[in-house]
């Protein structure tokens, strides 16, 4: 069994497709860890505040088979094809860990560089895996968010009726 954490982020009907993305993953994954969800400002272009979170499941699928199926749950809930990296989305699903594999294939990186760069990846993956160590550079996510520069921080722990 393998255990695995996937970045969850919306701004677009976020209140309808971060709680439809959750009942997806259960479907595939069963019982998830979820972290608290976190209203941050976009990044990278002007546009709608995000709502980030991070899940965390166990399952025995090859870890090139969880990345399809997180993009067939993006698909289904909206999400194009042909959506770039720095705009606005109705859902974001990103294979941030996978055991302490370490790959970089093409679309498949592991782990994600997301998670040292940002703090909506970076604070909800402390909060649920604060012990786990990164598989390369060897720090726990409680170390590596401490370590965080919080100086311009523009995202704060929010209560959902979902979550």
């Amino acid at each position: 069994m393998s255990k695995g954490y996937i970045s969850i982020g919306s701004n677009i009907d976020k209140e309808i497709y971060i709680p439809s993305s959750i009942k997806a993953l259960r479907q595939v994954f069963g019982e998830l860890i979820i972290s608290s969800v976190y209203n941050s400002e976009s990044v990278g272009f002007a546009g709608d505040s995000f709502y980030n979170l991070v899940v965390g499941f166990n399952s025995e699928l090859p870890v090139k088979e969880v990345a399809k199926q997180l993009r067939n749950i993006e698909l289904a809930n909206g999400r194009t094809r042909d959506s770039q990296k720095f705009s606005s989305r109705t859902l974001d699903l990103d294979l941030l860990l996978y055991d302490d594999l370490v790959i970089n294939d093409g679309r498949l990186q592991i782990p994600r560089d997301e998670i040292e760069s940002y703090a909506f990846v970076l604070e909800p993956l402390a909060e649920v895996a604060p012990s786990l160590t990164h598989p390369v550079n060897g720090l726990s996510y409680a170390e590596l968010w401490e370590r965080f520069d919080k100086t311009d921080l523009k995202q704060q722990k929010i209560s959902t009726s979902w979550a």
